[in-house]
């Protein structure tokens, strides 16, 4: 698939069928979620690949109403920042660079044949702390957000979409 073709044809998936995703196929999606920028190098991400459906659950009731998809997906990945690898100047760049991966990760799956839905943890702190309660997390590693995979329980649409807005586009500085 075509980088520009996987841009505008993805979708959030919810719903998922039965089917586990393969190993080889979890390995490629953290190997596209790693090779994505991130500020100096830091590569501060970490990531918890999850498929055990009593975690799953408990991941869905962390992360509250939205993430109640959780409960059916046959994979999760929580995408992490590891604060102690920031850039000490401005730490805050993890968020840039969690959601770069994050990204990557929802583009790779679709490329795979699979679907993904990116639900947001931080900057919601009850869900960040409840993550990292979850998974008896160390304080220096703060839980960004959390992707559903799996193989989409219905076809998806092919179509390609358009959402450019020029208005949203200025070019060479703020017009009034």
């Amino acid at each position: 698939m075509e980088t520009l073709q996987a841009i505008y044809t993805r979708r959030s998936v919810r719903l998922f069928d039965a089917r586990p995703v393969e190993e080889d196929k979890v390995h490629e999606l953290l190997k596209a979620a790693m090779s994505g920028p991130c500020c100096v190098n830091a590569r501060e991400w970490e990531f918890i690949v999850v498929t055990d459906k009593e975690k799953l659950c408990s991941m869905a009731d962390a992360n509250g109403r939205p993430a109640q998809l959780l409960k059916k997906a046959p994979l999760v990945i929580l995408v992490c920042a590891n604060l102690n690898e920031a850039f000490r100047p401005a730490p805050e760049y993890y968020a840039i660079d969690c959601a770069i991966a994050a990204q990557n990760i929802c583009l790779a799956a679709h490329d795979l044949g699979l679907g993904a839905c990116w639900l947001g943890t931080w900057p919601q702190m009850q869900r960040v702390s409840a993550q990292a309660a979850l998974f008896n997390l160390p304080d220096h590693i703060l839980p960004q957000s959390v992707i559903a995979i799996g193989y989409p329980a219905s076809p998806l649409p092919t179509d390609e979409r358009d959402l450019y807005d020029p208005s949203k586009a200025h070019f060479g500085g703020w017009e009034s």
